[in-house]
């Protein structure tokens, strides 16, 4: 269910990505312009598409999650919200960590809920943290510690 992206892929991946934002993302940053004028699907695909190499979906007929590992780093991680809590995002996270020996990622402080999924996977905030790019947020680096169980989905920034 889990493989790497193909081009064929970037629209699903695009309006996943984009529908989490705005849905996890926008009440904290509160955007209109980058989450209703900026963040459009065309964009998106084509960011995206120079980057089919670290993108993989996990598919059951349709595309209902993604993640994106750029050696051991997992850069992005997301699945449908509707369909978030069902096992998803955990089997990418795993694949992630025993496919490609992910071990690091960066979370948006204030996502409580992103935190506590990572936790159950075996993730640990180190203590570094940066700024978010151009906002008064923080982000926390995450660490690889060993897989502690639970099946909560969620998206990660």
């Amino acid at each position: 269910m889990i493989r790497k992206a193909e081009k064929k892929d970037l629209a699903r991946i695009a309006e996943i990505q984009i529908f989490n934002y705005r849905l996890y993302f926008y009440p904290i940053f509160k955007s209109d312009e980058y989450y209703f004028e900026e963040l459009q699907v065309p964009s998106l695909m084509q960011a995206y598409e120079s980057q089919l190499d670290s993108l993989y979906v996990y598919d059951d007929g349709t595309v209902k999650g993604f993640i994106k590992i750029e050696g051991t780093y997992i850069a992005r991680l997301f699945v449908e919200p509707v369909l978030q809590n069902g096992s998803i995002g955990s089997q990418l996270l795993e694949y992630a960590v025993k496919e490609h020996q992910a071990d690091h990622l960066w979370v948006l402080e204030k996502n409580e809920r992103a935190m506590r999924f990572y936790a159950r996977h075996g993730f640990a905030a180190t203590g570094e943290r940066k700024p978010e790019e151009d906002t008064d947020e923080y982000l926390l680096l995450l660490k690889y510690r060993g897989y502690q169980g639970g099946t909560e989905e969620t998206e990660k920034r």
